[in-house]
């Protein structure tokens, strides 16, 4: 059986690393050791399945 749609797949798989958020260790790295902040506030691309649609 061969591989149908490599480009959709690599397109895909894409999508789904921007659902993470940012790493913790980022939130003292940006505010400081005291503040206290959700590291999705700081990602670059929020994105939810339920949310957004792919177009992929």
């Amino acid at each position: 059986m061969a591989i149908k749609w490599l480009g959709k797949k690599l397109r895909l798989a894409k999508k789904a690393r921007q659902t993470k958020w940012a790493p913790f260790w980022t939130v003292p790295k940006i505010y400081g050791k005291t503040r206290r902040v959700h590291p999705g506030r700081h990602t670059a691309v929020k994105r939810n399945w339920r949310r957004t649609k792919t177009k992929a």
